[in-house]
């Protein structure tokens, strides 16, 4: 299954999970993802089903001033 991750194709097993998402990109806290623009908590990843075309956003905060 083909998904997008911060705008770069990946494919995943079908009936992957953010958690998978996550684990494949080996983020590293603290970041904070998204599905389709739809902010997910980090206690739902392994339950955020993912689907063909989905785009996922993981982010890192930015600090500074």
């Amino acid at each position: 299954m083909n998904v997008f991750i911060n705008q770069v194709p990946h494919d995943l097993l079908p009936g992957a999970t953010l958690a998978d998402a996550v684990s494949l990109l080996q983020a590293q806290p603290p970041f904070a993802a998204a599905v389709n623009l739809q902010f997910v908590p980090n206690t739902q990843y392994a339950q955020k089903l993912l689907q063909p075309d989905d785009r996922i956003d993981i982010i890192a905060p930015v600090t500074g001033g």
